[in-house]
C-alpha cells in the first residue's frame, strides 16, 4: 500500500502516481476499442430495420397466438428423436471421453511430452467446433437424419466431458493411490481401486450435466437437417406457419424444463 507525505503525516493512497497513470491509460485504450468496434457495427447495421423491429416482433407475436394445438400430435415423434439424439450422443461422448481424460491428466498419462498433447488436442478440437457445425459437416458426409445429429452431439461433448474429468483425475487424493501401490498392486489394480472410485461421483455428475446441455443443443440440429424437432421448426418457419412455431417452442420449453428437473434430481442423488 503506497504512502505519501502530507504536512509531515503519512497518508495512505490506493495507487502510486505511476499506477494511477497506467490505470487511466488502460481505460483510455478500452474506450477507444469500444468506440472503434461500435463504429464497425454501425457501418454494417441497417438501422431502419432495427428501429422497425418492435413493430415486427409485435406482429409476429400476434400471428403466433393462439397456438395450433392440433399440431401437437405430430410432434411426439420428433421430440422423441431429439431426446434420443441427446442421450445416444452423450453415451458416445462418455465412452470416448473416459480414456481421453486419463491420457490428458498429468498423473495418469503414459507420456507428458507426447501422449498428453495429443489428448489435449482432441479435447480442444471437440470443444472448438459447435454442434451445429459438426451437424452441418456430418449431414454433408453421411446425409440428413438422426444419425448425423447423434454423432454431432457425441463429437461436441467429448471435449467437455474429458476436460472436466481429467481435471478431476488430477485432483484425486494421492495418498490412497500410494497406499494401494505399496501393496504391490499392478497398474490396472491401481487404476480400478485407487483412482476410479475417487472420480466416479464427478464422472456421473459430468455425464448427467452434459446430457442436460445436449437436450438443449439437439433441439436446433434439425435446422441443418440433423433430425429431431428442429426439422419441424425449420419447416414451419419456412412456410410462415407461426401458430405451429408457437406450439413447437412451447414443446421445446417443456422438454428443457423436464430435462433440467431430471438432471437436478439425478445429480442430487449422486452427489
Amino acid at each position: 500500500m503506497p504512502l505519501k507525505m502530507n504536512n509531515g503525516n503519512k497518508v495512505w493512497q490506493r495507487r502510486t502516481s505511476k499506477q494511477q497513470l497506467l490505470n487511466w491509460f488502460a481505460w483510455l485504450i478500452a474506450v477507444a476499442i469500444f468506440v472503434y468496434c461500435w463504429q464497425l457495427v454501425s457501418e454494417k447495421t441497417m438501422w431502419i430495420f432495427v428501429l422497425d423491429s418492435p413493430a415486427q416482433a409485435s406482429d409476429m407475436a400476434e400471428r403466433m397466438v393462439p397456438p395450433k394445438w392440433g399440431y401437437l400430435s405430430t410432434l411426439w415423434g420428433p421430440i422423441w428423436d431429439t431426446i434420443n439424439i441427446a442421450t445416444l450422443g452423450t453415451l458416445i461422448a462418455i465412452v470416448l471421453a473416459f480414456p481421453v481424460a486419463f491420457l490428458a491428466a498429468r498423473n495418469t498419462t503414459p507420456s507428458v511430452r507426447f501422449v498428453r498433447p495429443v489428448a489435449l488436442f482432441i479435447i480442444v478440437s471437440s470443444r472448438s467446433i459447435n454442434s451445429l457445425l459438426w451437424a452441418l459437416m456430418l449431414v454433408t458426409i453421411i446425409g440428413p437424419g438422426v444419425l448425423a445429429g447423434v454423432i454431432a452431439i457425441g463429437l461436441r461433448s467429448i471435449g467437455f466431458c474429458a476436460k472436466l474429468l481429467y481435471e478431476a483425475i488430477e485432483e484425486i487424493n494421492e495418498t490412497q493411490v500410494e497406499a494401494i501401490t505399496a501393496t504391490g498392486a499392478s497398474g490396472p489394480q491401481i487404476l480400478n481401486f485407487g483412482i476410479v472410485p475417487q472420480i466416479l461421483p464427478a464422472f456421473a455428475g459430468i455425464s448427467v450435466f452434459r446430457w442436460d446441455i445436449n437436450i438443449r443443443e439437439s433441439t436446433v440440429l434439425g435446422l441443418v437437417g440433423a433430425g429431431g424437432i428442429g426439422l419441424e421448426l425449420n419447416a414451419s418457419i419456412n412456410t410462415v406457419s407461426w401458430t405451429q412455431v408457437s406450439v413447437i417452442l412451447l414443446v421445446i420449453l417443456s422438454t428443457v424444463v423436464v430435462s433440467e428437473w431430471v438432471s437436478a434430481k439425478v445429480r442430487h442423488a449422486i452427489i
